[in-house]
């Protein structure tokens, strides 16, 4: 077990919570370092728009005084838990990374942080998001851009680049963050954590800045696989305020994390059409590393998976631009005040969605349902599909432009959400000097399965080792 006298800031969560529970230390004392190494050290890194000490501090003492008294308390007990800008959170300030709403304190929070504040998570702040999660970089006009702790001239990627990059620098060991296109899997990739992209409607959607119809999902950002389970545990129960979401109960994530992956059939996807705009040392770093999953007893199918992309970017544009403009971007862009006040990628994304017609749009959820097809026809023959999360490393910001959108960064991520599939990114080594990571795909509601195969991979050459140096 981690020595959590000098390596607090670097434990998982469930021996955090051990640790209190056996008054090896206090949930007071967590929250109070966990605190103080932000206030510290995210000056440079700018993970988080809003620290909320007092709160976690708040919620930290009330958990000791109930474990003094021999009082029950919840799965994430005294584990610091940071949520995306997003959500709405009780009493703490929520801007989903606008300007418009730099002053905004909702009066109730979001279903995911109730839950999580249900289960004793201290609620230690709010980690930075572009503009209503629209775009690959975390950079806005609330705070300045959330850089990659591995390299600080680097991005830490989008949507959910705070929380990334707040889980890589040790600032807590569990971070909420949502996913449309790629906003989990790829900061995390990119900064060298566990991402976790739940199937279509298995989490509700309740409480938050610009989700869509079809393509958003929310779920855990660690960098343990056991507080990822425990996480999406409580994420992932069915609700009555989302009347998408699923209505069954989750299975238990956590029961059969250790049972390994023998036997499974693993297929490997790699895009060929984009094999001119990716790092080759990359790809091969990532293949090797999925292959050695051979070695824990699963088989390869001999045919590598292979899916029809053609026409998915564009109808994945016209769904995700299209709902977020009907959510929120429409009362925002004919407003003259606040459109002046939208970020240019989000001011250009609201006029392209404004142009779109009904026809395209019933045209790209046309497309979607074929691409389903697609997606379900692989799995035949395998139970999961392995692929790069991303072809390249985290690129240095100022080689992009502050609207560019680059359709090969989200590749192998946003086909899964317009499939619906479930899907995880892995830490699998570094290139460069910069983490890479392996992207596991499985059918809708096999939540557990990813996180099986995440395990084992865990277990067989674990991630944790390395720290970057901030």
């Amino acid at each position: 077990m981690t020595d959590l006298s000098s390596d607090l800031h670097w434990a998982p969560g469930w021996q955090i919570r051990e640790a209190i529970m056996t008054r090896r230390v206090s949930a007071t004392e967590v929250a109070t370092r966990f605190i103080e190494r932000i206030e510290a050290l995210d000056r440079g890194l700018h993970a988080f728009f809003t620290l909320s000490a007092d709160v976690a501090l708040g919620q930290a003492r009330a958990i000791d005084r109930r474990i003094d008294r021999g009082e029950p308390v919840g799965a994430l007990a005294g584990v610091p838990v940071s949520i995306k800008d997003q959500f709405w959170t009780k009493g703490i300030r929520t801007t989903s990374g606008s300007h418009i709403y730099a002053d905004h304190v909702p009066e109730e929070d979001s279903l995911h942080v109730a839950r999580v504040k249900a289960a004793d998570g201290l609620i230690i702040g709010k980690t930075a998001t572009p503009e209503f999660g629209t775009f690959w970089r975390t950079a806005g006009r609330v705070a300045p851009e959330c850089v990659n702790p591995w390299d600080s001239r680097r991005t830490s990627g989008g949507s959910s680049g705070g929380a990334a990059a707040s889980v890589a620098a040790g600032f807590g060991p569990l971070a909420l963050g949502s996913d449309s296109g790629g906003s989990i899997r790829l900061p995390s990739a990119m900064c060298g954590v566990l991402g976790v992209l739940p199937s279509n409607g298995r989490v509700p959607n309740h409480g938050s800045f610009g989700s869509t119809l079809f393509l958003s999902r929310v779920g855990p950002i660690s960098r343990d696989v056991r507080d990822a389970g425990t996480l999406l545990q409580l994420l992932a129960r069915p609700s009555v305020d989302d009347p998408l979401c699923r209505l069954d109960e989750p299975p238990d994530y956590l029961s059969g994390l250790d049972d390994g992956i023998a036997g499974l059939r693993l297929g490997w996807w790699e895009d060929q059409s984009i094999s001119g705009q990716v790092d080759a040392a990359v790809i091969t770093a990532i293949k090797k590393a999925a292959c050695g999953l051979s070695s824990l007893g699963a088989d390869f199918v001999d045919d590598a998976v292979t899916f029809d992309t053609q026409g998915v970017d564009e109808a994945w544009r016209v769904l995700d631009f299209v709902d977020r403009y009907a959510e929120l971007g429409e009362s925002l862009y004919t407003d003259p005040l606040a459109r002046r006040k939208l970020t240019p990628y989000a001011r250009e994304r609201f006029a392209w969605a404004k142009r779109v017609s009904g026809a395209e749009y019933s045209r790209a959820v046309r497309r979607r349902a074929e691409f389903i097809r697609s997606f379900e026809a692989a799995f035949r023959s395998c139970d999961l599909v392995l692929s790069p999360t991303l072809g390249f490393t985290a690129p240095v910001i100022e080689s992009v432009g502050p609207t560019q959108r680059i359709p090969t960064l989200v590749a192998y991520t946003l086909a899964v959400n317009l499939a619906g599939f479930a899907a995880a990114s892995i830490p699998c080594g570094f290139v460069g000097g910069m983490p890479i990571g392996l992207q596991v795909i499985a059918p809708p509601n096999q939540e557990a399965l990813v996180l099986r195969a995440a395990r084992a991979f865990e277990q067989a050459w674990p991630w944790v080792e390395r720290k970057p140096a901030i």
